[in-house]
C-alpha cells in the first residue's frame, strides 16, 4: 500500500505541472495535440481490453476512434458529429461481412462503436471546453474539482471506508470514499471557481461542483464496470500507482462533457 501511494504521488508530481505548463502557457495546438495523445493510449488501452490477442479487431478500433476525435480536436473540419455517423457505418460494414459468428460479429461491433464513442468522441470535448471563452480557466476548474475529488475519495476510502459502493462493479470503492470526494469536489470548486472564474455566482459554482462530482464518480464506476466484464484489473500500465491513462481520466470524461453542454446550452 506504501508503495502504491509513493508511485502516485510520483506521478502526480511530473503529470500536474506538465498539465499546468500546456493548459496555462501554451498554445491551442499544443493542448490539441495533448489531448490526442491521451486519447490515442485511452483508445490502445480500451481495445486491448476488450480485444486481447485480436490484432485486426484492436486496429480497426484504434484507427476509427482517432478518425473521430479529429473533428473535434482539429479546428476547422466537418462537425464531429458527420465524422462520427460516417465512422459507424464502417464498422457496421466491416463487421457485417468479415470475422466470425453472427452474434460473435455483432458484439465485436457493438463494443467497437462503444469505444470509439466513448474514448474517440467524447474524451476530445476536453478540447471543446479549451476553445471555449474562458476556456483556459474553466478546463482548469473542472480538473481541480475532479482531481481534487478523486484524491480524496482514494484517500478516505482506503483509510475510513466500510461500507462498500457497487461491490459488483469495483469492490475497492466505498460510500465513505464517495461522501468525502463529493466534500473535496465541493470544496476544490468553491475556492478554485473564486480565483479562476471570479465572475461566475459561487451558488452556481458549488451546484456544478456537485453535480461534476456525481458524474465523476459514476465515469469511474463505468470505466471499472468495463474492466469488471472483461476481468481486466487495470486498462493498462502507463501511470504507476494508477494503472492505465483510462483509469486516470475515466472521472474527468462525462464531467468536461456536460460542462461543454452546460456552457453551451443551459448556463444564462
Amino acid at each position: 500500500m506504501r508503495s502504491k501511494i509513493i508511485a502516485r504521488v510520483a506521478t502526480a508530481l511530473v503529470g500536474i505541472p506538465l498539465l499546468i505548463v500546456v493548459i496555462g502557457w501554451g498554445r491551442s495546438w499544443h493542448f490539441s495535440l495533448l489531448v490526442f495523445i491521451a486519447t490515442a493510449i485511452g483508445l490502445y488501452e480500451y481495445f486491448s481490453m476488450i480485444f486481447p490477442g485480436r490484432r485486426r479487431e484492436q486496429v480497426l478500433g484504434i484507427l476509427l476512434g482517432a478518425v473521430v476525435s479529429f473533428g473535434l480536436l482539429i479546428p476547422g473540419l466537418p462537425d464531429p458529429g458527420s465524422w462520427l455517423g460516417g465512422v459507424a457505418v464502417v464498422a457496421c460494414l466491416t463487421y457485417l461481412f468479415f470475422g466470425g459468428g453472427l452474434r460473435e460479429r455483432f458484439q465485436y461491433l457493438t463494443w467497437t462503436l462503444l469505444g470509439v464513442f466513448y474514448v474517440g468522441y467524447l474524451l476530445p470535448h476536453v478540447f471543446v471546453l479549451y476553445q471555449m471563452p474562458n476556456g483556459r480557466e474553466w478546463v482548469t476548474w473542472v480538473l481541480l474539482v475532479i482531481m481534487g475529488g478523486d484524491t480524496a475519495s482514494y484517500f478516505i476510502g482506503t483509510y475510513f471506508g466500510r461500507t462498500r459502493l457497487s461491490a459488483e462493479i469495483s469492490p475497492a470503492k466505498t460510500v465513505e470514499g464517495a461522501v468525502g470526494g463529493t466534500g473535496a469536489s465541493l470544496l476544490a470548486g468553491a475556492i478554485g471557481g473564486r480565483v479562476l472564474l471570479p465572475s461566475a455566482p459561487w451558488p452556481e459554482m458549488l451546484l456544478l461542483s456537485f453535480v461534476l462530482s456525481l458524474l465523476g464518480q459514476a465515469g469511474d464506476l463505468f470505466e471499472s464496470w468495463i474492466k469488471r466484464a472483461f476481468a481486466v484489473k487495470d486498462s493498462g500500465t502507463l501511470l504507476p500507482g494508477h494503472g492505465g491513462l483510462l483509469d486516470r481520466v475515466d472521472s474527468l470524461i462525462f464531467s468536461v462533457v456536460f460542462t461543454v453542454y452546460y456552457l453551451r446550452f443551459l448556463r444564462l
